[in-house]
């Protein structure tokens, strides 16, 4: 699954978004995310980790597991164990880690698709770190940061263990693999971005279409094949879990590419590639923080509205607004993860076909549904817009004001490629 997710970022998005840019900024789009990639996962080792998984504070771990040290070895010399989701179930703790810095490093990578091809690579970069440190790790923390189901051994001890939990997890918030955590996080970063870089030159006035539609469906191919890593890995164990939640990553994108294809067909005459691949990522999205909760009629319905919302958020929303999302980081990624969020609350419930969630604390456990998710659901969508955005604004504006975000406007009209990196993706 670890190997799957890291297929995820490159070559699946460097192509998905590459596809999706002039010819100009091909090479450099894919610097950018292999970049970004290689950064992160540095990071991630030296100190993400440590802070996003360890500790007792609701916001930040500590810095008690810098490189990544007692992960690997115990003071006996044996492999660290950590728990999974089931009593007495362990895996190794290194390959808990690498499995989170998969993770960690494609979410940093979406946001590109914000600011695409007119950012300064020194800004993308250094955008990359802060944000990674103050958004994307307390993002991780709040949501699954747990002592483990193996800590909770009776009653008495429910309520003192879940006080050292991460905010979102105290709340109750349901986020399988990564709904609030990268979707929203990164789409709202990436809207963030893209107002405060400004449109493309020539936005609006200048055809910019695809250069490889072909790339980018093959891109989106690999993501959706990623993407079982992605969700079935997260429930960390071999079992029915891991079935349900490979079988609604592919059922509810395949709804969702359906969804996105007709509503274009009928509103826009055609039915296009593009549409169809978009479609998928907007359900492989969508179904991320609901696919170990839900079953097949929830899958049906979260793929259905994923659908057809991001069609209208990527072909009127961002036309109305006038913001220029360049590759839809946020109509892709923000609101199929907010929809997906969301409607965990209502189809986790198993008489809609769910699977529950515990509701005894993790003593025994047991399983059930309480109405109310529905609005634990919408208040961790709103802390990962508000976190997401306030410091993406103030990431952006530090840089805007230091040493700017936006390449000039010659460089920008000889492309990327060759203005920031000296080579060309083609050549003749």
């Amino acid at each position: 699954a670890t190997a799957f997710v890291r297929l995820m970022s490159v070559p699946g998005l460097a192509l998905y978004y590459g596809g999706m840019v002039r010819s100009k900024n091909m090479l450099s789009t894919t610097t950018q995310i292999l970049t970004i990639f290689c950064l992160i996962a540095v990071l991630w080792v030296v100190y993400g980790y440590s802070l996003a998984f360890s500790g007792t504070n609701p916001f930040f771990g500590t810095f008690d597991k810098l490189l990544l040290k007692g992960v690997i070895y115990d003071e006996n010399g044996f492999f660290v164990p950590t728990g999974t989701f089931s009593k007495g179930v362990y895996i190794p703790e290194l390959l808990f880690a690498f499995f989170q810095l998969t993770f960690a490093a494609i979410t940093v990578a979406l946001v590109a698709g914000g600011y695409a091809e007119r950012m300064k690579f020194k800004a993308v970069l250094l955008f990359s770190v802060i944000w990674f440190t103050f958004s994307y790790i307390p993002m991780a923390h709040m949501v699954w940061w747990w002592p483990g189901p193996d800590a909770y051994t009776s009653p008495e001890v429910v309520d003192e263990l879940n006080a050292t939990a991460g905010y979102l997890w105290q709340m109750g918030a349901l986020d399988f693999a990564g709904g609030t955590v990268v979707h929203i996080n990164a789409g709202v970063a990436g809207l963030v971005a893209a107002l405060f870089v400004g449109k493309r030159a020539g936005y609006g006035k200048v055809a910019m279409p695809p250069h490889n539609v072909i790339l980018t469906a093959v891109g989106a191919a690999l993501l959706w094949f990623g993407w079982f890593g992605f969700n079935a890995g997260s429930n960390l164990e071999a079992n029915g879990y891991a079935v349900l939640a490979f079988a609604n990553t592919l059922f509810a994108t395949a709804v969702a590419a359906l969804a996105w294809l007709f509503a274009e067909w009928i509103l826009k005459g055609k039915p296009s590639l593009l549409g169809l691949v978009s479609g998928m990522v907007a359900g492989l999205v969508a179904i991320t923080p609901a696919c170990g909760f839900v079953g097949m009629q929830g899958a049906l319905v979260i793929g259905l509205v994923a659908g057809v919302v991001c069609f209208f958020a990527v072909a009127y929303l961002k036309q109305m607004l006038g913001y220029d999302d360049a590759l839809d980081a946020f109509g892709v990624h923000a609101v199929g993860g907010i929809v997906g969020a969301i409607l965990t609350g209502v189809f986790v419930n198993p008489a809609l076909g769910g699977a529950g969630y515990v509701t005894d604390g993790w003593v025994g456990p047991t399983f059930g549904y309480d109405p109310g998710q529905v609005w634990i659901q919408v208040k961790a969508v709103l802390v990962a817009i508000v976190w997401s955005g306030v410091v993406s604004a103030l990431t952006l504006a530090l840089l805007k004001f230091t040493i700017g975000l936006r390449v000039t406007e010659e460089q920008e009209s000889e492309g990327l490629d060759l203005a920031e990196h000296g080579e060309k993706a083609y050549n003749p």
